[in-house]
């Protein structure tokens, strides 16, 4: 949720931020982030971490005030092991 549209590299920017701010760069280096796909008309992104690193990413996520120095917030709508079963789930 933004006042503005983001691009993938404003949205993965903002995650990362996020991860290094409350875990360091040790923490980061553990999460294997990447962003798979990502539709700003939709607001969506889908981002895949290492299963063992997914409460960090998902306290990092919900720890977005700002995107740009405008106000932002990323909710997470559902978390799964493939996207297959992702897709099917939320009906993207």
């Amino acid at each position: 949720m933004s006042e503005q549209l983001l691009n993938e590299k404003d949205v993965i920017h903002a995650i990362w931020s996020a991860i290094l701010k409350l875990f360091g760069e040790h923490g980061a280096s553990q999460v294997n982030l990447a962003l798979i796909e990502h539709d700003p008309q939709k607001s969506y992104a889908v981002v895949r971490c290492l299963h063992k690193a997914l409460e960090m990413v998902k306290a990092s996520i919900a720890s977005i005030t700002e995107i740009n120095g405008k106000p932002a917030a990323i909710h997470i709508v559902g978390v799964s092991g493939t996207l297959k079963a992702l897709r099917k789930k939320s009906a993207m």
